[in-house]
C-alpha cells in the first residue's frame, strides 16, 4: 500500500462498514466502494492508483462498472430477522398425566409404583439406583423420542424403593429397612397386585441388582433382563467404608458435600463437569432438594450389606441347566467413563455366553441420561430377539423380506403372536403371518460391542 493512505483506507473502511449497518441509506455503500477504487487523497484533490510499478509509474486505475448496479441488490442478503432456540432444559416433574402412582401392599410395608402406558400390553418392570426413583431414573429416557414408539406396546411399571419417591416422609425410628433379598420378595407382591404372570427387567446399578435376585429366585416370572452399571459381587472395603460414612453423614447432618460428591461420582463417574455441566447441575440440585437423607441412608446401608449373587458360569453343556446363573437372556450395558466398568465385566463373566451380551457405549457415565438414543436402539434390538415388535409405522423389529429369512417355529410363532403388541389396525392376518419368513434375531448384539 503506497504511503499515505493508511488513514485514507482506515477511514473509507468505516464508511463502507458504516453503510452495510445502516439500512435506511442503501447507496452510502455503493459510493463508498467508488471511493474505495478512487482513493482521493484528502487537500490535494489527486486520485493516487491502487497500484504502482517498480520503475514509478501508475497501473491505470480499472474503475468497475458499480453505477449500473440495482440499487436493492442488498436485498437478499439483508438480515431480516433472529430466531433464537433454546434447548429445553432437563426437568424433573411429578406432573405427568400418563402415569399413574399407586401404593402396593407387601409384607415389609407399601411401596410405590408408577404406572405408564397400557396395562393390557406387556410389562416392563423397572428399579432405580441409589439416590433416585422413578422419575429422576426413567422420567427423560422413556420420554425419549425413540422410546415413546415402544410405550405405544409395552407398559411400565416402574418401582421406587421403600421411602425414596420423591416428597416420601422419614421413615420411623424403629423400621427395620429390608435387605437387598427382601426388595426382590417385594417385587413378587407387585406382580400379584397388577396380576403380572411374567415382566421384562429393567434395572440401573442397586435396582439391577435386586432385579437380578428376582430373576434367580423366581426365573419364570421374568422373561429377560437389562441390567445397567450392575454389581454382582459383594461390597470391598473401600466401598464399605466410603458408604458407611455416607449414611453416618446423612442421619446426622443431611445432604453434606461429600456426599453429595459420592453419588455423582456413583452416577457419572469422573470429568462430568467438562462433558456436561448442564446436566450436573440438575442432579445436583435435585440430591439437595428432592431426596430424603435418612431413607437414603437405609437404603445405602441395605446396598452395602448385599451378599454376592453366586452366579457361575458352566462351561459343560449338560450341567448350564442345573448352574446358579441367570436362565433367561441378559443385556448387560454400562458406560465407558462410568465407575462400574470392571463389576459389569466381573458380572459378564459369570453369565451363560449363549444368552447374554454386554455392551460398554462411549463417552458417558450414566447411560440412560447421556446416551439414551443408543440405549433406546440397543434395548429395541433386545426386545426384537425376544419376538416383540414396534408399531408397523414405525421401525418394525422384525423383517417381512422373504431374501435370507428363515421360518420361524410353529411354538414360537404362537408366542411372537402372543407377545407383540400391534394394534388390530396394523398387525396382518394370521395366515398371511403364518406363511411369511419371518427372521428373529435371537442375539442381536455381540457379547462385546464398543458403540
Amino acid at each position: 500500500m503506497p504511503s499515505g493512505l493508511g488513514g485514507s483506507y482506515r477511514s473509507l473502511a468505516d464508511d463502507v462498514y458504516k453503510s452495510t449497518t445502516v439500512a435506511e441509506n442503501k447507496f452510502n455503500m455503493i459510493e463508498s466502494v467508488k471511493k474505495a477504487f478512487s482513493f482521493v487523497a484528502p487537500g490535494n484533490g489527486r486520485s493516487d492508483p491502487l497500484i504502482v510499478r517498480d520503475d514509478g509509474r501508475p497501473e491505470p486505475t480499472i474503475i468497475p462498472a458499480i453505477s449500473k448496479m440495482p440499487s436493492d441488490s442488498m436485498d437478499d442478503i439483508e438480515l431480516k430477522k433472529i430466531d433464537l432456540q433454546i434447548p429445553t432444559v432437563r426437568s424433573m416433574s411429578r406432573d405427568d398425566s400418563s402415569v399413574s402412582e399407586e401404593r402396593v401392599e407387601t409384607a415389609r410395608g407399601s411401596i410405590l409404583v408408577a404406572v405408564q402406558g397400557d396395562r393390557t400390553k406387556p410389562a416392563i418392570l423397572t428399579y432405580h439406583d441409589l439416590g433416585l426413583n422413578y422419575i429422576s431414573s426413567f422420567q427423560a429416557f422413556f420420554n425419549y423420542i425413540d422410546m415413546r414408539a415402544l410405550l405405544d406396546n409395552f407398559c411400565v411399571y416402574h418401582v421406587n424403593a421403600p421411602g425414596q419417591e420423591e416428597g416420601a416422609l422419614p421413615l420411623p425410628d424403629d423400621y427395620e429397612y429390608p435387605t437387598m433379598d427382601e426388595l426382590a420378595e417385594q417385587l413378587m407382591f407387585v406382580l400379584s397386585h397388577f396380576g403380572l404372570h411374567h415382566v421384562i427387567g429393567l434395572g440401573v446399578g442397586a435396582g439391577g441388582n435386586i432385579l437380578a435376585r428376582f430373576a434367580l429366585a423366581n426365573p419364570e416370572k421374568v422373561e429377560a433382563l437389562c441390567l445397567i452399571n450392575v454389581v454382582s459381587t459383594q461390597a470391598g472395603w473401600i466401598e464399605w467404608g466410603y458408604q458407611k460414612m455416607n449414611a453416618r453423614y446423612l442421619r446426622s447432618k443431611g445432604m453434606t458435600q461429600g456426599v453429595l460428591d459420592y453419588l455423582m461420582w456413583h452416577h457419572f463417574g469422573r470429568g462430568t463437569e467438562e462433558r456436561n455441566h448442564d446436566l450436573v447441575q440438575v442432579y445436583r440440585n435435585y440430591f439437595e432438594r428432592q431426596v430424603n437423607p435418612s431413607n437414603l441412608a437405609l437404603f445405602i446401608d441395605a446396598y452395602v450389606r448385599r451378599t454376592d449373587l453366586k452366579l457361575v458360569r458352566e462351561l459343560e453343556p449338560n450341567r448350564r441347566k442345573d448352574s446358579t446363573t441367570l436362565l433367561m437372556p441378559v443385556m448387560n450395558i454400562t458406560g465407558s467413563l462410568s465407575p462400574h466398568v470392571d463389576d459389569t465385566v466381573t458380572l459378564n463373566g459369570r453369565l451363560d455366553p449363549t444368552n447374554s451380551s454386554w455392551m460398554k457405549i462411549s463417552d458417558c457415565g450414566m447411560v440412560l441420561e447421556e446416551q439414551p438414543g443408543k440405549v433406546a436402539e440397543a434395548f429395541r434390538l433386545f426386545l426384537q430377539g425376544q419376538g416383540y415388535a414396534v408399531k408397523l409405522s414405525r421401525k418394525l423389529s422384525t423383517s417381512l423380506s422373504a431374501e435370507g429369512m428363515t421360518t420361524v417355529p410353529s411354538a414360537r410363532f404362537i408366542d411372537f403372536t402372543r407377545s407383540t403388541s400391534l394394534d388390530d389396525s396394523d398387525l396382518l392376518s394370521l395366515t398371511h403371518w403364518s406363511n411369511a419368513s419371518i427372521h428373529i434375531t435371537e442375539n442381536p448384539i455381540s457379547e462385546a460391542v464398543a458403540c
